[in-house]
């Protein structure tokens, strides 16, 4: 997908899924309930969800619909979102 720029926010967002994904260890080995394991997964599942959304939106802005992009740019752009949706929305 191209050069991501820095972004403050999204590595934020990172560093608290890895303290998610941390503690939903944590539980497994502790044992915990598979109720609290459960709860700690799909607190993942919607983290990883929220940065996917921010990640298109910044490819979208950057490699889609940026002024200035030659058509083939464009296309380009457009075809590796695509191209990941497809691979990653089954």
């Amino acid at each position: 997908m191209g050069h991501t720029s820095t972004n403050p926010e999204l590595l934020a967002r990172v560093r608290r899924i890895a303290g998610q994904i941390g503690a939903v260890e944590k539980a497994i080995v502790a044992g915990e309930p598979c109720a609290t394991v459960l709860h700690r997964v799909a607190a993942v599942r919607g983290a990883v969800n929220g940065l996917l959304d921010e990640v298109i939106a910044e490819h979208l802005e950057s490699h889609v619909a940026a002024p200035g992009l030659a058509a083939a740019e464009r296309k380009a752009g457009a075809d590796e979102l695509l191209a990941v949706i497809r691979r990653y929305s089954k």
